[in-house]
């Protein structure tokens, strides 16, 4: 059977969901990567798989060349023969929906995470739940990455509830990211990762340090992600130059892996207002690093309160700040014992095999359909 794996960047399938593209492969399937070019296009072919441009624009708003995109991304679909599409990030999902109405081909888009229309409520919201009503209503299976967004999606009638399926974020593999002893010596160091979003609470976080900073000057606070990243919510490169020239962070750039910087993190910080269910989360779980993250959908799924990190309520800098105090107050002792959970946490709830097993099983049923 041919499956297409498709996102809005390459980068997201190698990073992502490289593994499920090599199980599926494992299991006799053609796998075709589908998406807009970077870097990371041909690392996917080096990996063997085959790959197929999609362009597009991943924050681009310009209806027409919206539309040109839902139609490259039929062609694309048509001309490669494709029976399967497992799609990922808000855009793939709703143009493949719309793309594959009339192909004969079994449509599995993924939920992770609800986007910016959902976060900041109005007249687009109202837009992106038809498109995504319209997109949805062919699709065979439609996966959840967690409950709060498959409950929404099932009270706005967006989907037919027999036709989900939970599954747990996209996982993490276990073996990859093994836990690590807690740094000891130096400044404690409080690690932000994730690209530079305002929707990621970067500000809070900056804001959060510089009121930390002024009672225990000897922390650290770390960033690591993308500045300038194609999206409306992108914090300019000019205001994060300025936290730096102000000593309030340090800003690591971007990198391949990121287990050396969550080895020399005391603790992980994501001060998001929505998620899927975050993956540095869960891989700073599975290293055994306490985190501190905001109580909303997809975090409170990955950080358990006071067990395996804590939680503070969203948007607001001082709540974060709060956060910190405690977490540096309860000391090491606390500090290994959250990381001793969490990385439990994950083994019992995140292990990136059972993800790819709930694809694999899509798959052969698909397959059994089909013949």
């Amino acid at each position: 059977m041919k499956i297409a794996v498709v996102a809005n960047s390459a980068w997201y399938l190698y990073n992502f969901r490289r593994r499920l593209m090599q199980a599926l492969r494992d299991d006799g399937h053609d796998v075709v990567a589908i998406s807009p070019t970077d870097a990371y296009a041909q690392k996917l072919q080096t990996d063997g798989f085959e790959w197929t441009e999609w362009p597009l624009a991943a924050a681009g708003t310009n209806p027409w060349r919206e539309l040109r995109a839902v139609a490259d991304l039929r062609r694309a679909l048509a001309r490669g023969q494709v029976d399967l599409a497992f799609t990922y990030t808000p855009k793939a999902n709703i143009y493949a929906g719309l793309a594959a109405r009339g192909l004969p081909l079994v449509h599995v888009p993924n939920v992770s995470g609800l986007g910016r229309a959902f976060i900041q409520r109005g007249l687009l919201t109202r837009l992106v739940a038809g498109l995504y009503r319209l997109a949805f209503s062919r699709a065979r299976t439609v996966v959840f990455q967690n409950e709060d967004d498959r409950s929404e999606f099932l009270a706005a009638g967006l989907v037919d509830p027999e036709r989900t399926v939970r599954v747990p974020g996209s996982g993490v593999d276990l073996d990859r990211f093994a836990p690590v002893p807690l740094p000891t010596g130096g400044a404690p160091v409080f690690l932000f990762v994730g690209r530079v979003l305002s929707d990621k609470g970067v500000r809070e976080f900056v804001q959060a340090a510089r009121q930390m900073l002024r009672i225990r000057p000897g922390l650290v606070f770390r960033i690591l992600g993308r500045v300038g990243a194609d999206n409306p919510t992108a914090i300019p490169l000019d205001e994060v130059r300025s936290w730096e020239e102000e000593s309030l962070v340090e800003l690591l750039g971007t990198c391949d892996d990121v287990r050396p910087h969550l080895a020399h993190a005391l603790c992980v910080v994501l001060p998001s207002y929505r998620e899927g269910v975050p993956r540095v989360l869960l891989e700073a779980a599975a290293m055994a690093r306490p985190c501190i993250a905001t109580d909303v959908p997809g975090c409170r799924d990955a950080v358990v309160d006071g067990r395996t990190g804590l939680l503070c309520a969203s948007r607001d800098s001082a709540a974060l700040a709060g956060a910190m105090q405690r977490f540096i107050e309860a000391g090491p002792a606390v500090w290994a014992s959250m990381g001793v959970a969490g990385r439990r946490h994950v083994e019992d709830h995140f292990d990136e095999r059972r993800v790819i097993e709930t694809y694999r099983t899509i798959a052969r049923r698909a397959a059994g359909a089909a013949t």
